[in-house]
């Protein structure tokens, strides 16, 4: 109040300086100054509670994406979406034509002593393995079309193209000596005829010089050459034999008139995607009784059950085969940085039934004496009943009988002969795989056909393939690497990286907000009415003159009247507004 009292000692005649003094503005000065830092605190405060609350819902935020990743797994959602197969699904684009490099390689068994053998000098014949022969196969399937219950049809193709420069200095047109395909395969079948029959076919023998052991090129062998008896066959019996050529390769990837229906994961679960359903409308091969001809979950190749476990087996399928073949786990490797169960062919897949009673349906014979030595499966009704047998290569894993009528030239090695499949187990996707098996020909009694005596009751290898798929391409490779690596582990640091993150936003929050407490008391301000008074001091100084003794008797009623006037005056207290 001491403003007002120095305004009515003005009043009684004294003299009051009015203009303000340099301690007053320098009072009123910290006095703004002040002021002002309490409002920046009070803007401060708010700003702090602001915070809290935006980083209180980031953390609330953080924690429920971290919830749904948990619960969702949007990373197996979308894994799941990508393997099933439908027109222009990415996976279903690598099972139509998978983009890596298949090759067939084909090795002849050369014959070095024919004339001595076919002489009696030799009782014995000696082979020579030649080879490889090597060829890139486009295996792709064509005309897909989806099926309402889950599946999908398609036609296989395996088109072949030579490799000259994988074949090892082994070209197409070398010589060999060879079986003579035709007159042996014929000679057994009828063998088994009539006597008139037999007879006719001695006649058409000898009337064209037909012989056992023939030299003739690579590509013919494998690939089909001219032979009269084939001719004539093709002529009077075009039911039985279609084609005027014959080659073994050529027959193996005949898929004329075939189709395949494979699962697609649409509606029977997604381990199955990419397995045969049924091979043209069967679930399995007319030529064999259940199970041995079932083919109902087998792959070709391109694609295996995914999920797979270690002690599951698996079937492999080809055409070539007459089987779907079982495979069985052996142990686990690293292939190409993936973790990789490695698989071979069971050891009871080439067995008659003769030591598994399971296989006893691949043994048409009623004596199980007379079914095919273990190691050795006869596949005449899927080669136009011609005695086609499959083994191993070499005879590996067979029974010693087998090798009764060979000198030499075959020689086992488990790791040049065996089969095996590394298999990545949770896509099914295979990284490196050989398929090896031999083609030969078991002979019955020949002894009334002629030219032929002398390989009645023979198993007579006419060659091995080895089908190999010995890496995946770098850009596949890594994509696979992303889908099946980088992105769950993505997904788990993101997941925690979530649950970090709105631990540490929830706490700061609460620690924003506890601080923002600590407001200031506007009520009890001190300076808000030191403030108000100063202003009050400086509009009433505006009517004080500084010479009141000069004035003329009018002027003194004027600044008498001013006095009071500012008293009446409402005092202007915007600049207080909000303290």
């Amino acid at each position: 109040m001491k403003d007002y009292n120095m305004i009515w000692r003005g009043f009684f005649g004294r003299t009051y300086d009015t203009v303000e003094t340099s301690d007053a503005k320098r009072e009123k000065s910290e006095k703004t100054k002040k002021r002002q830092q309490e409002q920046d605190t009070r803007n401060r405060k708010c700003e702090e509670r602001r915070s809290a609350l935006t980083y209180a819902l980031f953390g609330v935020g953080s924690l429920l994406s971290a919830l749904f990743i948990i619960i969702v797994d949007p990373y197996n959602m979308l894994y799941e979406w990508k393997i099933k197969f439908g027109p222009g699904a990415e996976i279903f684009s690598f099972w139509e034509k998978p983009p890596v490099e298949l090759f067939l390689k084909v090795y002849l068994w050369n014959i070095t002593n024919s004339e001595e053998y076919m002489s009696g000098k030799d009782t014995k014949l000696k082979f020579q393995e030649v080879g490889p022969y090597t060829y890139r196969e486009y295996m792709t399937h064509e005309n897909v079309t989806f099926n309402d219950n889950g599946t999908l049809s398609s036609i296989p193709n395996h088109p072949l193209v030579w490799e000259p420069a994988l074949s090892n200095g082994h070209k197409e047109d070398d010589l060999l000596i060879l079986p003579n395909i035709a007159l042996l395969s014929i000679a057994d079948v009828v063998s088994q005829k009539s006597i008139f029959t037999r007879l006719g076919l001695n006649v058409i023998i000898r009337q064209t010089n037909s012989q056992p052991l023939v030299k003739m090129t690579a590509r013919e062998f494998m690939f089909g050459y001219k032979s009269a008896l084939m001719t004539l066959g093709n002529t009077f019996m075009p039911s039985w034999v279609y084609f005027d050529k014959l080659g073994l390769i050529d027959r193996m990837y005949e898929f004329r008139g075939d189709y395949e229906t494979v699962f697609t994961g649409t509606k029977h679960g997604l381990g199955n995607i990419g397995l045969a359903d049924t091979y043209n409308g069967a679930s399995k091969l007319p030529q064999w009784d259940s199970p041995c001809g079932d083919i109902t979950n087998s792959s070709d190749g391109t694609k295996f059950p995914g999920y797979i476990k270690p002690n599951d087996t698996l079937l492999f399928f080809r055409k070539s085969m007459c089987r779907a073949k079982a495979l069985v786990h052996v142990n686990d490797t690293n292939s190409d940085g993936f973790n990789a169960y490695v698989y071979h062919f069971a050891n009871d897949t080439d067995d008659n039934g003769r030591i598994h009673q399971k296989n006893r349906c691949f043994c048409k014979e009623k004596d199980i004496n007379q079914c095919k030595p273990n190691g050795l499966l006869d596949v005449r009704g899927c080669y136009y009943g011609f005695p086609i047998a499959l083994s191993y290569p070499h005879f590996y894993q067979g029974d010693p009988v087998l090798f009764d009528k060979v000198e030499s030239g075959l020689n086992p090695d488990p790791e040049k002969h065996r089969s095996f499949f590394v298999i990545e187990p949770n896509s099914g996707t295979p990284l490196n795989l050989a398929v090896r098996y031999q083609i030969n020909m078991a002979l019955g009694n020949l002894q009334n056909i002629a030219n032929s005596e002398k390989f009645s009751n023979m198993v007579l290898p006419m060659l091995w393939i080895e089908i190999g798929m010995y890496g995946l391409p770098s850009w596949l490779r890594i994509r696979l690497k992303i889908y099946l690596q980088i992105a769950p582990i993505v997904q788990t640091c993101l997941m925690y990286g979530l649950f970090i993150t709105s631990v540490l936003a929830l706490w700061y929050s609460l620690h924003k907000f506890l601080s923002s407490r600590k407001t200031i008391d506007t009520d009890q301000d001190p300076w808000i009415e030191d403030d108000l008074v100063l202003n009050l001091d400086r509009k009433l100084s505006s009517y004080i003159p500084e010479k009141r003794a000069s004035l003329t008797p009018r002027e003194l009623k004027v600044y008498f009247n001013s006095l009071v006037s500012p008293l009446n005056q409402v005092i202007d207290c915007t600049d207080y507004e909000g303290v």
